[in-house]
């Protein structure tokens, strides 16, 4: 077998590359006609056989690579097929005159995903299962998977099943005092989603959007994502002032509010400026995207009204997600559209994901129409409410002078404010290699003057936990202040 390298211009058409040395050990595991068709034609790629040599025998390679000859022969079949070796009657099988040719580090086996590490305590916007819950659910899941619905094996309506929908519906009405028929609500892929579809709905490159400041984060990065020109609106103990709104931009196009539990600060939206901004949308023709993320946690009360119950011209677009309610996992929200947004937001829909995944649809609507979704709620708010006082609690023991802490009446959260010198990035980074979750504060604000401050959540662990992370954090800020 000739030795001449056989990336080398003068390697003759007929001679044979020496494959031993080429090939080794077959790559890869699974099928053998997969590996050496892949092996083969990664050498193709890369020039390591030129254009127009031989390939060995189908014979010679089952030999040398241990392989039957119908494994040989189903790999040399798919590279003709796809155009990498052209077979000559008598001859033998060549490698084609014209093949891609991709740089050798193409090639290299890449570094394995790292596992994805599990959530620190006080990380924002993670769940602690319920085992009751994940054991109803589990048993609706399997009765509706024992007889697959017809829904299952088609296209599907882009807002999703008609029987979530309803209860949806049935739910928002009674637990919110939303407004709405099943026909508004879209089942969305959680409340990001959500937020996406209106924003391509109703707003284009350009428009000045109003925006909470400070505000959450991936709010903020849609709509900059989308084109629109954010305007800050500051946030103070009575939640967005409409009044600072229009100085700056009277004819806004919309505005995002979080008006329940304002993320991040906590404030909720007191009645007169909620009736301020309503009044501002119906003389501006503009829209209010009205997140309403954790309403369900209330500890002090029943949930406040949402504010699109209150909208008399339909100018308010309502969201929502059971995944801080449920778990992240089942990735399900839904927003009620106004009825001028709908056909909208459907074809943005349509041509997107175009419609929700139904096999988590019907045990949803079974958990929420049979009483099992407020009996969670019951429980889970209780817990959580718990983890809210242990962590106000050892903040205010070992925080001392550091920490300026009022325990929120809603949400799943806490901002800490800082009293010292320290920054709140660097010591969020420093209790991040603590083994603790926090976000700082600073970086959220849009343009008013950033605060110092730490948002805590104590939604997904439990008491000791709580504690523990508390104190190790306060540790962490007197060094790090």
């Amino acid at each position: 077998m000739s030795k001449t390298p056989t990336n080398s211009p003068n390697l003759p058409a007929n001679s044979l590359p020496d494959w031993g040395t080429l090939v080794p050990v077959l790559p890869g595991d699974g099928p053998r006609p997969k590996a050496l068709y892949t092996a083969i034609r990664q050498l193709i790629e890369t020039g390591a056989v030129p254009a127009g040599a031989k390939l060995p025998t189908t014979r010679d390679l089952a030999r040398r690579f241990k392989l039957s000859r119908a494994a040989a022969i189903a790999a040399f079949e798919t590279l003709v097929s796809e155009g990498f070796a052209e077979a000559r009657v008598g001859a033998g099988t060549f490698v084609a005159r014209e093949v891609p040719h991709l740089p050798r580090e193409e090639f290299r086996t890449p570094a394995p995903d790292p596992a994805t590490p599990a959530a620190l305590p006080l990380t924002v916007g993670v769940t602690q299962s319920d085992p009751a819950t994940a054991r109803i659910f589990r048993r609706l899941m399997s009765r509706h998977l024992a007889h697959p619905a017809p829904e299952h094996f088609r296209y599907g309506d882009p807002r999703g099943s008609a029987e979530l929908r309803q209860a949806v519906a049935a739910y928002l009405r009674s637990a919110r005092g939303v407004r709405c028929e099943a026909h508004q609500i879209v089942i969305t892929s959680g409340a990001q989603q959500g937020l996406d579809l209106l924003i391509r709905a109703a707003i284009r490159p350009g428009d000045a959007v109003w925006s909470e400041d400070p505000c959450y984060p991936m709010a903020h990065t849609a709509l900059k994502g989308a084109g629109a020109r954010v305007i800050g609106v500051p946030v103070d103990d009575e939640g967005l002032d409409p009044a600072r709104g229009e100085a700056l931009c009277p004819n806004a196009r919309a505005v995002y509010v979080t008006p329940s539990h304002q993320f991040p600060l906590g404030v909720t939206m007191t009645m007169r400026r909620r009736m301020a901004l309503l009044d501002w949308a119906r003389r501006n023709d503009a829209w209010i995207i009205e997140d309403d993320y954790d309403s369900e946690f209330r500890y002090g009360g029943p949930p406040l009204t949402a504010l699109q119950g209150m909208d008399g011209a339909g100018r308010v677009a309502y969201i929502g997600t059971f995944s801080k309610i449920l778990f992240p996992g089942l990735r399900t929200g839904y927003l009620v559209a106004p009825e001028p947004l709908l056909n909208a937001i459907l074809e943005v829909r349509a041509r997107t994901d175009r419609y929700p995944a139904t096999l988590t649809e019907a045990p949803l609507a079974d958990l929420l129409n049979q009483g099992h979704f407020a009996a969670h709620l019951r429980r889970v708010r209780r817990r959580v409410q718990a983890a809210r006082d242990v962590l106000v609690a050892a903040l205010r023991d070992h925080g001392k002078d550091r920490l300026d802490i009022a325990a929120p009446e809603q949400g799943l959260h806490l901002v800490a404010k800082l009293l010292g010198r320290g920054r709140d990035t660097d010591i969020a980074a420093a209790a991040k290699a603590a083994g603790i979750g926090s976000r700082a504060l600073s970086p959220m604000f849009i343009a008013a003057p950033p605060v110092q401050g730490l948002v805590l959540g104590f939604s997904a662990f439990g008491n000791e936990a709580v504690r523990e992370a508390a104190i190790r954090l306060c540790t962490v800020i007197a060094q790090t202040a």
